[in-house]
């Protein structure tokens, strides 16, 4: 008997997602102001996708936890390559927080997620979590100056961050001070290796791949969840929200798309010596693979063979740059993660201030180094993201259902910045690229 293709699920969650908004479209037209459509999504819809979000949200402190610790561990192995840990950690540095920064100026230019009446988000905000808008208006109004936000950042009690990360009137570090700690206790443990703490490394290896099958099991649910939740969206709103939900497709796409042609073009074409367009023909292949798989850690071996031969860029090189890249330099990633959380922001009408924005900078810049390079790895990050700045982390079913084609073209980002970071480094170091002599030739 054939096995049956590997990624069903996806098909089977895009399914979802076009049953939901055509019959959430049929329920909306017939029956908009029935007291049962009210009550079937209060009581049936609502709450089944609400079990899959819930699934999902009790991994998040976790993955985030030993995701961030062990990214930052393997980057303290820069110490023993000099010059190209710090050239490959400079470049990962600058090209996130270059994503990262387009992102959100391009959310606040476009503002995708505006066309939502009032009334329509006090109503989704009733069906999905029980309150209203106003009061995750409220939440995020308690903006704290910068320099208490600054050194709340460094937790007193990482274990009170962690448990109140979720409580929306907790005023503390929370999800930020997890990170901060997180990042800190893998740099000790990077300064610190030996037979003893490598147990503790083994420990949270452990931990991230249990943590990994637990979001595995539970994306079983998805296909039905992404349907139970979109129809309770598109049955409350209408065809608002499928526009709106285009809208950001587009510009997440565009932005990604400036981002691979202007900023990985303009960084080959002053740094690394050689011709845009001949670079990404020669890593065709690799594209192609990060496109189909949404997997970085798939990618790796075809890149990693891409590179060395194709571009002729140096295995010592290549190898530390790319395995490390595929967890640390998700430039892509970050840039997405930006773009989500301000749509969500405008769709649920909560207006973040800019230090809340540079919030959202600092902390998707922070999650590029532990964003798990496998589909949807990004989701538990931006509900984190969501809840720093007081929207609705429940907010995230709504972009589920597109996820699967943004999480296609951010891993061929992600990818193809690390394949890039690879010949900036390769450059700096003096070695001769094989695609460059191409080009003078």
């Amino acid at each position: 008997m054939p096995d049956r293709p590997k990624h069903s699920l996806h098909r089977k969650i895009f399914i979802g997602l076009l049953a939901g908004v055509v019959l959430g479209l049929l329920a909306n037209f017939f029956f908009a102001e029935s007291k049962f459509l009210e009550n079937s999504i209060r009581y049936f819809f609502s709450p089944f996708g609400q079990i899959f979000l819930r699934l999902i949200f009790m991994t998040v402190i976790p993955l985030i936890f030993c995701a961030l610790a062990l990214g930052v561990a393997e980057l303290g192995d820069a110490r023993s390559l000099g010059r190209i840990g710090l050239r490959t950690f400079g470049f990962t540095v600058v090209a996130t927080s270059i994503s990262v920064l387009i992102g959100i100026t391009a959310a606040n230019w476009i503002r995708p997620g505006d066309g939502i009446s009032e009334s329509g988000r006090q109503a989704l905000m009733q069906t999905m979590t029980g309150k209203t808008v106003t009061t995750a208006v409220e939440n995020a109004g308690k903006a704290k100056d910068w320099v208490q936000t600054l050194l709340d950042v460094i937790p007193r009690n990482p274990l009170a961050d962690a448990a109140l990360a979720f409580e929306s009137g907790y005023n503390g570090g929370g999800i930020l001070a997890v990170m901060f700690f997180a990042l800190f206790l893998g740099v000790a443990l990077a300064l610190a290796r030996s037979e003893r703490t490598l147990v503790f490394e083994q420990w949270l290896q452990g931990m991230y791949e249990v943590v990994m099958k637990m979001i595995h099991i539970a994306m079983k649910l998805a296909p039905y969840g992404v349907a139970a939740l979109v129809f309770s969206v598109v049955a409350k709103l209408g065809i608002d929200v499928v526009f709106t939900l285009g809208k950001y497709v587009a510009v997440v796409m565009g932005v990604l798309a400036l981002q691979f042609f202007g900023v990985y073009g303009l960084i080959l074409r002053l740094f690394v010596r050689v011709n845009p367009w001949h670079f990404f023909k020669a890593i065709k292949e690799v594209i192609v693979t990060a496109f189909s798989t949404s997997s970085s850690n798939v990618t790796l071996p075809t890149a990693l063979r891409v590179t060395e031969h194709e571009l002729g860029v140096p295995s010592k090189i290549s190898r530390f740059v790319l395995t490390l890249g595929a967890t640390a330099n998700q430039n892509g990633t970050a840039l997405y993660e930006g773009i989500t959380v301000l749509f969500l922001a405008q769709f649920f009408g909560v207006e973040l201030s800019f230090g809340q924005q540079m919030t959202v900078v600092f902390a998707a810049i922070l999650a590029g180094i532990g964003t798990a390079g496998v589909p949807g790895g990004s989701l538990p990050v931006i509900v984190l993201l969501l809840q720093s700045v007081g929207v609705p982390g429940e907010g995230i079913g709504i972009i589920l259902g597109v996820d699967r084609i943004l999480d296609m073209s951010r891993t061929v980002i992600n990818v193809s910045g690390d394949i890039t970071a690879a010949a900036y480094v390769a450059k700096a170091e003096g070695a001769e690229l094989t695609l460059r002599m191409k080009d003078e030739g």
